[in-house]
């Protein structure tokens, strides 16, 4: 054979072999719900509202049954789940609508450690982390950063804060979208913070209670009225880039679905964080009365249509095999949370909506330190390595960054993602045991799991009360049972390696 043809055919096999061993890197998928308990997926004991895609997704992954967020609020755990560091250190709690923000662009991230690996990166969905300067007001009529794209997201489609804050619209990479400069769009926490006669006024929820048309709302959900819904915080203008409240899923699935398509040939790391359960509750018309629990139920079953269509288009794209599909939840369930959208709760059986108890069998829920709060679903699938199974291992979403960087082999600089720490062996069910201890937090309360023993303290004001609190999960996992007075050698211990842990530098070594 000619040897310059030789050449160019041992050429062409090596670019093969380089493709070949490109292509088998994993897409990794987090599909994110908000407020989704341990108890709200049929995989989990849900009886009363149908998850057949969740469920199928289980099936064919590791349930993990002692799967956690970092915290019981919304924006600490997906600060967590994105830098790797507890919000408690950094001071993250809940963030008002016009918060700047809250990750360090020179931190690092996990969309930033798949950037590095070759990954493309994307978020679709809830964002909640803040979005521009401190210093400075954000600029929604112009480019609107940092945000997303400055912690490592190459694309980005977002909701900018929460689906009960404004500012009610979308926003593409830096630009809101279809945003009419003649009627500029500003936002605030104070009336008195957009008021421009020259634009789009909105109903002020307080003074005028009756625009609040498509259910009443409370608990400071009354300010700006954007489509008959009461929201937190102001905003004026910006009429023409309003979002539809219950077109909110299929938007996001669209936006995902032509994600997944385009970037089929490449290996991608995409972050999909719904907006459903979330109050406020828009279920679209073909899913409201899909269950007998109102909104709440009605938006559980759209999101596991959501999911359902993420996990079609994999298939589609015939990626599915080689896609690690992570599905979980921000924080535990929250009912009646300032909208009187159907939600009802039993008192007299403890928290429940007429029978469904969004936390299973564990006590509490968002907002709280008990393990409703934090315990909630963890669902890992990936045809071509994971073996299907049910994991009782310790495991916490803040540990995806030291993880993925193993399974990536890449290097996590020191101060870097400070309290995550690599437990890959446990997501890839390799090791059933998990984490030796946790932290959970809420805001003003901390926990350390340890093993089947949780030790509670704060607030200062409650442990004058009621002294600290110590529950044996494994004879009593609905934490009825305070045993500190019993157990005060553990309790004595526990409260000694908290407040380290808490005071500390971090949790990884």
């Amino acid at each position: 054979m000619n040897k310059h043809i030789l050449n160019i055919i041992l050429g062409l096999l090596c670019v093969g072999f380089a493709s070949a061993q490109k292509n088998e890197r994993p897409n990794v998928v987090i599909i994110y719900g908000d407020d989704v308990g341990y108890g709200d997926v049929g995989a989990y004991g849900s009886e009363m509202i149908p998850t057949p895609n969740i469920d199928k997704l289980a099936d064919e992954g590791i349930r993990f049954t002692d799967g956690h967020c970092s915290a019981a609020t919304c924006s600490p755990s997906r600060y967590s789940l994105l830098t790797g560091i507890h919000g408690f250190r950094d001071g993250i709690n809940v963030l008002p609508p016009n918060a700047p923000l809250t990750i360090s662009t020179d931190a690092l991230t996990l969309p930033k450690l798949f950037k590095k690996a070759g990954y493309a990166t994307a978020v679709i969905g809830k964002w909640h982390l803040g979005i521009g300067a401190k210093d400075t007001p954000t600029d929604w009529n112009g480019v609107v950063k940092p945000g997303p794209l400055e912690v490592g997201f190459d694309s980005s489609f977002l909701l900018p804060s929460t689906n009960d804050r404004v500012p009610c619209v979308y926003l593409d990479g830096h630009q809101v979208v279809d945003l009419d400069q003649k009627d500029p769009l500003y936002v605030g926490r104070k009336l008195k913070d957009v008021q421009n006669k020259k634009n789009t006024s909105y109903p002020d929820g307080i003074t005028n209670p009756e625009a609040m048309t498509y259910y009443q709302s409370s608990s400071g959900h009354n300010n700006s009225v954007i489509n008959g819904i009461g929201r937190i915080g102001y905003m004026s203008g910006g009429k023409s880039a309003l979002w539809n409240d219950e077109n909110m899923s299929d938007e996001f699935v669209k936006q995902t679905r032509k994600y997944i398509s385009d970037n089929k040939d490449k290996p991608f790391f995409l972050y999909y964080a719904a907006q459903d359960v979330h109050v406020p509750r828009t279920p679209h018309p073909r899913f409201k009365g899909t269950t007998e629990l109102g909104y709440r139920g009605d938006a559980m079953v759209q999101f596991d249509w959501a999911t359902g269509e993420i996990l079609k288009a994999l298939e589609e794209a015939g990626i599915a095999d080689n896609t690690i599909v992570i599905f979980s939840s921000d924080n535990g369930p929250t009912y009646d949370d300032g909208y009187d959208d159907g939600t009802t709760i039993d008192r007299s059986n403890g928290e429940n909506d007429r029978g469904h108890d969004a936390s299973g069998i564990y006590r509490g829920g968002k907002y709280q330190i008990y393990e409703g709060g934090t315990r909630v679903p963890l669902i890992i699938r990936w045809p071509k390595k994971i073996k299907p199974m049910i994991s009782n291992a310790m495991v916490s979403q803040i540990d995806f960054l030291a993880s993925f960087a193993e399974f990536l082999e890449q290097d996590i600089p020191k101060g870097e993602g400070r309290d995550s720490r690599n437990t890959l062996a446990a997501f890839m069910g390799e090791d059933l045991k998990g984490l030796p201890f946790m932290i959970e937090e809420t805001r003003t309360q901390h926990a350390l799991r340890s093993g089947n023993w949780k030790y509670v303290i704060g607030p200062k004001k409650k442990q004058k009360d009621t002294g600290p609190e110590l529950y044996n999960l494994k004879t009593d996992p609905g934490e009825q049972n305070n045993l500190a007075h019993l157990h005060k050698d553990i309790a004595e211990r526990m409260d000694k390696q908290l407040h380290e842990l808490i005071s500390g530098d971090g949790l990884r070594r």
